[in-house]
């Protein structure tokens, strides 16, 4: 992983999503650590749960890259797609909610038994606790590894930052990113958008981010 100074020097334009550029912390240990041990798994069936924006996708990158395997939005799973998974050992499924076709995952579910493949899903709350219509799959559900992405702590928050600020060519000082933490909500989502914003002022401005223009974009 890289530390926070290796983070300084990645000045790309856009958001970089290799395996160096994810950083782990108490918040997102567990699920880390379960892509990575892959396949000493308990169950052929994991589900990482967390808020948008909280990194599922990324884990999901580093895992295809490391182990190899299909990625399939949810809601986009169609018959065909259990031909298509025949000829892989792993399966992601994103974007997984209540607005699926429960009949085909619930036949997912069963391919994945019967084949001994392995099957990863991720959403933003657990899929034990979402009431779907179909028992079968409910009952499914339940048989699985569960890995949540917790709300951000303070160190993934400074890494987090300094990363969205570096992925658009900007240098921040330290105080003024110990300064946004403690005021900005504990939300991935909130700081991506606290990161856009305070973007889009700066450039409209032409002037480089500080303390007003933080407690600007913190009020508004």
């Amino acid at each position: 992983m890289k530390n926070l100074n290796q983070l300084l020097l990645n000045f790309e334009h856009k958001q970089n999503f290799k395996d160096e550029d994810f950083y782990v912390s108490k918040s997102n240990y567990f699920a880390f650590n379960l892509i990575s041990s892959w396949p000493k798994w308990e169950k052929n069936f994991l589900n990482i749960c967390g808020d948008n924006f909280s990194g599922k996708s990324h884990l999901s990158d580093i895992f295809l890259k490391k182990f190899k395997g299909i990625r399939i939005n949810a809601h986009a799973f169609r018959n065909e797609n259990l031909h298509e998974i025949k000829v892989y050992e792993n399966i992601i499924l994103e974007n997984f909610d209540q607005n699926i076709d429960e009949i085909l995952i619930y036949s997912l579910f069963n391919t994945i038994d019967q084949d001994n493949k392995y099957l990863i899903i991720n959403s933003t709350i657990p899929i034990n606790e979402i009431n779907f219509k179909l028992n079968d799959l409910k009952s499914r559900t339940k048989n699985c590894l569960f890995a949540k992405i917790e709300k951000p702590d303070d160190e993934l928050m400074f890494a987090l930052i300094l990363k969205s600020f570096s992925d658009r060519q900007v240098l921040v000082d330290k105080k003024l990113i110990d300064f946004i933490i403690k005021r900005i909500d504990r939300s991935y989502s909130k700081i991506f958008e606290f990161i856009y914003k305070i973007d889009e002022i700066s450039l409209k401005k032409k002037k480089s981010i500080d303390f007003k223009t933080i407690k600007e974009v913190l009020k508004a």
